[in-house]
């Protein structure tokens, strides 16, 4: 066999189910090699961007590295986006690209930019197979440190002439990695600074959520530690799911990219003295948000040491398997009984609202469309923000927020790759007309794959949270608006169901029937963009 077989069987050997990408001349053999194989599919995508959000949000779900392939020079660049975006949304991806042959590498030469050099910015390990004999070992390792905490992105290069070469090698053993208990001093000095405070709070994050997919009981032992403890607990938007939203001790979710808007909603933590931050990454909402005066005592509970910020230096780091420390926590905490139950506020579906539909209303008609463990891909903008902290979810991983890099064009092809994981489940892409228009080609690959996702497309013309700030900041607007198309007929331009939504009476029953398809479907909505002056509010 050739290297790029190698490679391929290397794949296998890993488990890998879907390549996403765009082939190109310098992955010819990569290309023939993936053909030939009876476990990997290879999908087609419209446009490399779209491959890696595919791959970024595959490894989000199940925990382990979606893979992405591209070509050498633009089809490398147009990958960049995605590959950045899990790796600071700290989800698994393996992205591999071609490359000219070594012999022209050093000099001038068509299409050849330092991919190795480029992709090492925004992943844990890039590297170039220069000697055939090494693809097990590089294989191994990129999906080894794309999966360990905290996960992120890893690249492979393989140049066009050593894809070629012939070699007798086998891939090597996969072995799994567990992480050490957390150490008795750590466990019994965090009691006894949650016993000494008056105003413990917990703060679980995306750890909590990606621990839990990848097998760990980790949201159970959370919950179990909450109900344990009498503590108030709040997540972040992108561990929904993690708390158990009906609990009397649940707090409503933060993760507002705006000093004192969440702690002015959610006073529990503001009057903290001290926090637990479970599974908490700092990309998803800064210390400073929560601990602007630096006087909250910190509790850090994860998998691996703390990041040091200067508003987040623990008291003590209780570093293990989430599930295992927080078990252990559970056991030994003398439980508060002196918190009054939060008091939930059940949205209402709007019925006879006119066009624009509040976002409120648009967000609990989606609620009550979906089942608890059905998936909702959010993009990004100001509605991600109004799904982030009005959409309910009893089940962890449910709602794929991007709140690390948070690029837009990330809701079609996530939700193409959700609804391959899970096909037995409904599957939304939730998007602005800005971050919709992006990677709009997708609907291409949705409708040749067959994946029954359905795109709920919020129109307003406009980028609504830009222009909310804006206003806010400098009291007027600035390159915000823009033109659409009509989006029911481009949808049925692609060959998909196209629906639109005058009113609020009609949302319902229109998402139901799009969900209820069986097939790719987009429905349109009027979005009131005002509304999102006041997306800072007290909502709960």
């Amino acid at each position: 066999m050739n290297v790029a077989e190698l490679l391929v069987r290397c794949l296998e050997n890993e488990g890998v189910r879907y390549v996403f990408g765009i082939p190109g001349e310098e992955t010819l053999a990569l290309n023939a090699a993936l053909a030939a194989s009876e476990k990997i599919k290879f999908v087609l995508t419209r446009h490399e961007q779209g491959a890696a959000f595919m791959a970024d949000v595959y490894g989000r779900l199940s925990s382990y590295p979606g893979v992405c392939l591209a070509t050498l020079g633009p089809g490398a660049t147009n990958l960049l986006t995605g590959i950045a975006d899990a790796q600071l949304d700290r989800a698994p991806l393996v992205a591999i690209t071609g490359q000219v042959g070594l012999e022209r590498a050093h000099k001038e030469s068509h299409q050849y930019i330092d991919i190795v050099r480029m992709f090492g910015a925004v992943t844990k390990w890039s590297t170039k197979i220069t000697v055939g004999e090494a693809t097990p070992e590089v294989v191994r390792k990129a999906f080894r440190l794309a999966r360990l905490e905290k996960p992120g992105a890893t690249h492979i290069e393989l140049p066009e002439d050593v894809a070629g070469e012939d070699i007798d090698a086998k891939p090597l053993e996969v072995r799994r990695t567990s992480y050490p208990k957390a150490q008795d001093a750590a466990l019994g000095k965090a009691i006894e600074l949650i016993g000494s405070a008056k105003n413990p709070v917990i703060l679980a994050g995306n750890g909590v959520a990606r621990r839990d997919a990848a097998g760990h009981p980790t949201v159970d032992a959370l919950r179990r530690f909450v109900r344990q403890s009498g503590l108030y607990a709040t997540h972040t938007y992108m561990a929904k799911g993690v708390v158990d939203p009906f609990s009397p001790l649940s707090l409503p979710p933060v993760g507002l990219q705006r000093p004192g808007a969440e702690l002015a909603n959610v006073t529990q933590l503001a009057q903290a003295d001290l926090v637990v931050a479970v599974g908490y990454d700092l990309v998803e909402w800064a210390p400073s948000l929560w601990n602007p005066k630096r006087d909250k005592v910190v509790v850090h509970v994860d998998s691996t040491p703390a990041e040091l910020d200067g508003h987040y230096q623990p008291s003590v780091e209780i570093v293990g398997e989430l599930d295992e420390s927080l078990s252990a926590l559970a056991e030994r905490v003398e439980q508060r009984k002196d918190r009054p139950a939060m008091k939930k506020m059940p949205l209402d579906v709007a019925r006879d609202a006119a066009a624009p539909l509040p976002p409120q209303h648009v967000v609990a008609a989606l609620r009550e469309a979906l089942a608890p463990d059905d998936i909702v891909i959010s993009d990004v903008g100001a509605h991600k923000v109004w799904l982030a902290r009005l959409f309910t979810t009893p089940v962890a991983n449910t709602v794929v927020i991007s709140n690390g890099l948070a690029s837009m064009g990330i809701a079609l092809p996530g939700a193409i790759a959700a609804k391959l994981l899970f096909p037995e489940r409904k599957v939304v892409a939730f998007a602005g007309d800005g971050g919709f228009l992006m990677n709009v080609q997708e609907l291409e690959t949705a409708k040749r794959l067959g994946t029954a996702i359905v795109c709920v497309v919020l129109v307003d013309d406009r980028l609504g949270v830009i222009e909310a700030n804006e206003r806010r900041i400098y009291g007027r607007t600035f390159a915000t608006e823009f033109g659409n198309p009509g989006f029911v007929e481009l949808a049925r331009a692609f060959g998909i169901a196209g629906f639109a939504v005058p009113t609020a009476r009609e949302l319902f029953p229109t998402l139901r029937r799009a969900l209820d398809l069986g097939e790719p479907a987009l429905v349109a909505v009027p979005w009131d963009y005002r509304a999102n002056e006041r997306i800072a509010d007290k909502l709960f």
